[in-house]
């Protein structure tokens, strides 16, 4: 039996629907289809959706960096307005590098999401300040920055204005890397205008969406959620899926202080290590996720610890041979924070020298203590 499925696009990734290969996107077995056109359903999510809205299994699928780069670069070509959306638990590790050369000329509006997760007594001023120059440093000068929680549908109706004020009639293209909540800031905006907003798969694995999504506009423009684009220092990137799940940020940050003294070790579960040399009493004072399991040992004893306690008492990760961790030396000469790539940080409370250990791969940064 032969069906077309001609420009049929999964209305959850945005991939062609497709019925002969279960390796590549868009896949979906042919019952699915005649069950689905029986139905007089004309809308229909491939298999790897499906799986993944019912059953939280994610598939593995062939399109690269450079396919997904692809589907972007029709962008400068176009006259749209660009709604640029950041993690604020991962400024640096969400940055899309080279985004010139996918915006041209059009205007910019800078969105950092999961404002929710921050302690409350986050300096609103200095967190716009912190926000201002991650997009200096790339290259990038929004029209506006706006605030928002997509979970918690908080700053939502303000960007929703902010768009329409600022695209005066144009297509407006989402675009940003995995896991910093497009697709589910969309399903707000697509409800927000009277649609279905479970229509775009989201999930905590990076790579949701496939292609384009189109979401059209009363005006005859339309609103395009795009695929994340493939950080690969993310740590989504170097754990598995049920270890990215149970330790993602769900709740907002609790601070936690520890006084340390002498040389004193921080293990952040298995894939970071903190060494402090210091000469007297110090504070460090974690925002990490609450279920995130934070041990402190005697550096002197630290190499040994790690490889006795990896992957149980320090996990995540947790299962494997122990990581490869880095090392690198910071003289810190004022309050600082070390950010951990879509985790939180940890902030350094007085000037010290510390030894970051981290698992190749995973980019580590400092800043000025945001709190």
């Amino acid at each position: 039996m032969t069906i077309l499925l001609n420009n049929k696009r999964c209305i959850g990734c945005g991939a062609s629907l497709q019925t002969k290969d279960k390796e590549e996107p868009g896949y979906l077995p042919l019952s699915s289809v005649v069950n689905a056109m029986e139905k007089g359903e004309n809308q229909m999510y491939c298999q790897r959706c499906f799986r993944l809205r019912h059953y939280n299994e994610i598939s593995p699928v062939s399109l690269s960096n450079d396919d997904f780069r692809q589907l972007l670069s029709e962008i400068a070509e176009k006259d749209a307005l660009i709604v640029y959306v950041m993690d604020v638990m991962d400024l640096y590790g969400s940055s899309l590098q080279g985004l010139h050369r996918y915006v041209g000329n059009n205007p910019v509006l800078a969105v950092v999401n999961k404002v929710d997760l921050l302690p409350k007594q986050t300096n609103q001023k200095r967190l716009k300040q912190t926000i201002q120059k991650a997009l200096t440093d790339q290259g990038i000068h929004p029209e506006e920055i706006v605030l928002i929680s997509a979970k918690k549908d908080k700053g939502l109706d303000d960007l929703s204005e902010t768009i329409e004020y600022f695209r005066k009639g144009r297509w407006v293209y989402v675009v940003g890397v995995t896991n910093v909540g497009k697709s589910t800031l969309i399903n707000h905006l697509i409800a927000s205008v009277g649609g279905d907003k479970h229509q775009i798969t989201t999930s905590y694995y990076p790579g949701t969406t496939l292609g384009r999504i189109e979401i059209p506009l009363t005006d005859g423009a339309s609103l395009v959620d795009t695929p994340g684009i493939v950080q690969g220092h993310q740590l989504a990137h170097l754990l598995s899926a049920k270890d990215l799940k149970s330790i993602m940020p769900k709740k907002t940050l609790k601070p936690v202080t520890y006084q340390l003294k002498g040389r004193q070790t921080l293990f952040i579960g298995g894939f970071a290590r903190v060494d402090f040399d210091l000469n007297q009493k110090s504070s460090v004072t974690t925002y990490l996720p609450n279920q995130l399991y934070v041990h402190r040992t005697k550096t002197d004893g630290a190499d040994l610890f790690y490889q006795e306690h990896f992957a149980g008492l320090l996990t995540p990760p947790s299962s494997g041979e122990a990581l490869e961790l880095k090392a690198q030396e910071i003289a810190l000469d004022q309050k600082t924070d070390i950010v951990f790539s879509g985790l939180g940080w940890i902030c350094v409370n007085e000037p010290c020298l510390v030894r970051l250990w981290t698992a190749k791969g995973h980019d580590v940064v400092t800043r000025p203590a945001l709190i």
